[in-house]
């Protein structure tokens, strides 16, 4: 009988319970192409996303865990880069993404060194898309009001837990990022280049 016809033998559903609040692990960011551009604000590549429903601007990112015992485990959360309602929400989103970078590329975040300061800066979203850094998993609510697993917070190089984590990008010295390569391709063109395999290790261990 087909495999098609009879189930007997097909694996059991498996529940993904929450991971619990305050999880450290090493995860990989990816960025889902929302098509809005402003060249103004240097959001070009068509990676953010326009909300329809309240004009506030996001990065719609994807958060794959890649080692441990959650390995595998995907976390969705948005970005803020504008809102309509005041800067509060974009300077989160900057602030983030400054707190990312520092755990990405091993840079304290006191560090105001030339160095630290060019490991700080980026030439567009395509630098964030695919970039791996310790993580900080929290847990809130839904717009259903359903728990669920986000990433809100990256853990950086002053913190004990960075340790448990620290990916392959972290182990580039800040000055590696003196001179950072010029990319203009937009998102759609990015988006199709061969990503290393997620699996249980991490990418440095593969």
């Amino acid at each position: 009988m087909s495999a098609w016809n009879d189930f007997n033998d097909a694996e059991q559903q498996h529940s993904f319970d929450l991971i619990p609040k305050g999880t450290v692990a090493p995860v990989r960011m990816t960025i889902k192409p929302g098509g809005h551009d402003d060249a103004a604000q240097g959001w070009t590549g068509g990676y953010a996303t326009q909300s329809f429903e309240t004009g506030s601007i996001f990065l719609a990112c994807e958060f794959v865990i890649l080692d441990g015992e959650y390995a595998r485990r995907k976390m969705w959360s948005n970005v803020g880069l504008h809102s309509s309602k005041g800067p509060a929400w974009g300077n989160m989103g900057r602030t983030f993404i400054r707190a990312v970078l520092n755990s990405s590329r091993n840079i304290q975040p006191q560090d105001n060194s030339p160095q630290a300061a060019a490991a700080r800066r980026i030439q567009g979203f395509n630098e964030l898309d695919g970039i791996e850094f310790v993580a900080r998993i929290d847990v809130e609510k839904d717009g259903r009001g359903e728990l669920r697993n986000v990433v809100k917070m990256a853990v950086e190089p002053d913190q004990p837990d960075y340790s448990r984590g620290a990916t392959s990008a972290a182990q580039r010295p800040a000055a590696a990022y003196q001179a950072s390569p010029t990319s203009s391709a937009p998102a759609q063109a990015h988006t199709q280049t061969h990503r290393a395999p997620v699996s249980g290790k991490p990418s440095w261990a593969q």
